[in-house]
């Protein structure tokens, strides 16, 4: 992968709006993500001219609307509309498959639903999750090297097809609470497959606090265009109210049955707070 200052396609340029300027909640989980965001805001021309580094493989790039989080969803594609009348910046897609028994609308992005997300002026973040704990297939990172170099590839095929840029990077999921022997047995392996596929800049990481560390840690996520910032998407969850300081993204709000996330186009989705100017966000 080139590195942020020679991306494909340059940079987009919004001149008007709070651009990534992020909206603060009373919620105490929020609190620290609020902390990370406030050198966004300080950068010079925030936030009355906003600069936003998109991977995107066109010349011309459209100008991306700007918000500061991003929803991510798998039951259906939500109409671009909606998710920008709701105030949104973009989403976080998959570029996965349906696990076996299950029909997920959303997955994978598709040309065409990209292509409509990208003329409302919103932006993308590609997401690799197969697997799931307990599901009809295992956690994608118990399949060690050879699994990652196959998970890989068909990530990048589908990121591709969609239109992703070819230097923008992909979140693989540790969607579970692992312990650090997990990791280096099991984890880091999956990851250094990946990492044979795509290169260490096109790899980034969605999982704890203490997952997000490992991989930094490790050397085997890229660097955001943002100085100090890591290809690290973090959740809340098994995160202990603690905010990495190197995540271009946070989970603030995770769905559930017991507590659902907010609705967008009628179906419930997660929240993400953009901690970074560039998160990894691409468009067409």
């Amino acid at each position: 992968q080139v590195d942020a200052k020679a991306r494909a396609g340059g940079r987009v340029h919004a001149q008007a709006g709070p651009a990534f300027v992020v909206q603060r909640e009373a919620a105490a989980q929020g609190a620290q993500a609020d902390a990370a965001t406030s050198s966004i805001k300080a950068e010079p021309g925030w936030p009355d001219k906003a600069v936003i580094s998109c991977h995107t493989n066109n010349k011309a790039p459209k100008a991306a609307a700007a918000a500061p989080m991003l929803i991510d969803y798998a039951m259906r594609q939500i109409p671009a509309a909606d998710i920008r009348a709701a105030g949104y910046a973009g989403v976080v897609n998959y570029v996965s498959l349906s696990r076996p028994g299950s029909n997920f609308g959303a997955k994978p992005i598709t040309r065409p639903y990209a292509e409509s997300l990208t003329a409302a002026g919103l932006v993308i973040v590609s997401n690799y999750q197969y697997g799931k704990p307990g599901g009809t297939a295992p956690s994608d990172f118990t399949r060690g090297y050879a699994g990652g170099v196959a998970d890989a590839k068909t990530g990048w095929q589908l990121h591709t097809a969609a239109g992703g840029g070819q230097s923008a990077p992909i979140f693989f999921s540790v969607d579970d609470d692992i312990s650090r022997e997990t990791w280096n047995t099991l984890a880091l392996q999956w990851f250094r497959g990946i990492n044979s596929v795509l290169g260490v800049q096109r790899t980034g990481v969605y999982g704890g606090i203490d997952v997000c560390q490992w991989a930094a840690a490790d050397g085997v996520i890229g660097n955001s265009g943002t100085p100090g910032r890591r290809w690290a998407w973090q959740t809340r969850a098994w995160s202990g109210n603690r905010v990495h300081p190197a995540a271009v993204l946070y989970q603030r709000i995770v769905s559930t049955a017991s507590n659902p996330g907010p609705l967008v186009g009628g179906i419930e989705v997660d929240v993400n707070d953009v901690l970074a100017g560039d998160c990894g966000q691409w468009n067409l």
